[in-house]
């Protein structure tokens, strides 16, 4: 559902990742440790924010994609559930983002696929209602999507409070810091923002395809699926890029952070020809698995392959907007997520949609990705010039 995707994403944290990267290359271990905590506060403080959030605009934000009674009340059954996954989803990933900070990727894989395993196990059984469980219908996904969430939170504080460590919540002496509190958020402001715009992005294209049918908001919504698929497999990698070019930027090693930037460029385009490939040459295959009519197919087979077409400008503008992020570069890294989805895409929207009707719809993301990239390419040679210079 389009509400559940602008919920879980539009405030993900990463917010103490690079701060913890840099203070360890810095060998700085306590403003390490302290920001860990100040990390899991407003980890919280966010999380019970959006809970209510989502609680009081679900109605209006449903209300405004279908006028359909079944779809709205399901809608809201789900949504009403799954408002609470929001403490636990932001607790989860900032501590495993900082853990990632230290170097390791392996054991935050372990807990989120905890949380994956438990919900794919308890979908159908709090579903259809299996054993001693009720069926609880669409109520059921819902449980058993909060209850994934809350495992992984769970094991994820197991896993920081642990000794072997390299970064640990500091309680003895620690008190808030305003300074702290504030280059926690400026930092993490180019990652919010990638997150929170993907979510605007679904709803400013649902807005222009509610026009046509609800048929191609459904369509839209199976496609972003797939489309997030490839995407966030190739942004784990970028991700794991970060704290090794931050981290190597801290401890001021110039030669290592541009050889990260390197190898992270030559893999995350090679992914993304992979992801391209694979949705060019197989898109009835794919929209099979979401049981697609014959309506959909009509339209979404072509669809796909136009959109396709974005993936490798949209991984390249990605991993430069990264490598600002990491080297304290927090407008530039900004001004590419703000330009890939929002400042181009929605006046390409508008007017391919005026020239070319639904067509013109899926033409806005290839064209909004390219015009970004050249973006990107410009301002990372307008930066080398200022830093030789």
């Amino acid at each position: 559902m389009s509400g559940d995707l602008f919920f879980y994403k539009l405030f993900k944290s990463k917010f103490t990742y690079i701060r913890v990267a840099g203070y360890l290359g810095q060998k700085k271990q306590d403003d390490a440790n302290t920001t860990v905590t100040h990390g899991l506060l407003l980890a919280f403080g966010i999380g019970a924010l959006l809970n209510l959030l989502a609680l009081l605009i679900m109605k209006p934000y449903f209300r405004a994609f279908t006028n359909n009674e079944e779809i709205y009340q399901l809608s809201i059954a789900y949504m009403s559930v799954c408002s609470f996954m929001q403490i636990p989803n932001m607790v989860h990933i900032a501590i495993q983002k900082m853990i990632q900070a230290t170097g390791n990727m392996v054991a935050p894989m372990w807990f989120q696929i905890a949380g994956v395993v438990v919900n794919f196990v308890f979908d159908p059984i709090l579903i259809f209602g299996i054993g001693i469980f009720p069926a609880m219908g669409i109520r059921g996904a819902a449980v058993a999507t909060v209850a994934g969430y809350l495992l992984s939170m769970i094991l994820a504080f197991a896993l920081l409070l642990g000794k072997k460590q390299k970064v640990q919540v500091k309680i003895k002496g620690f008190h808030l810091k305003k300074q702290m509190i504030h280059r926690i958020f400026a930092f993490g402001l180019p990652s919010f923002i990638m997150n929170a715009l993907s979510s605007f992005m679904v709803t400013f294209v649902n807005l222009f395809l509610v026009a046509y049918s609800d048929t191609a908001i459904a369509f839209f919504g199976a496609y972003f699926k797939v489309q997030q698929l490839i995407v966030m497999t190739v942004n784990g990698l970028i991700q794991g890029c970060l704290p090794v070019m931050r981290f190597n930027y801290g401890a001021g090693n110039s030669e290592r952070l541009h050889s990260a930037f390197r190898y992270g460029t030559a893999l995350v385009t090679g992914m993304m020809i992979l992801g391209t490939l694979a949705v060019i040459l197989f898109p009835a295959q794919i929209l099979g698995l979401f049981t697609a009519s014959e309506t959909m197919r009509s339209f979404g087979i072509s669809a796909m392959r136009i959109m396709a077409a974005s993936y490798l400008v949209c991984g390249l503008s990605t991993m430069i907007s990264t490598y600002f992020q990491a080297t304290e570069k927090v407008g530039s890294s900004m001004a590419i997520q703000l330009c890939r989805q929002m400042l181009f895409l929605v006046p390409a929207l508008w007017c391919l949609d005026k020239l070319f009707h639904l067509n013109g719809i899926w033409l806005a993301f290839p064209v909004a990705e390219t015009a970004t990239l050249l973006v990107a390419l410009v301002m990372m040679a307008w930066h080398r010039r200022k830093n030789i210079s």
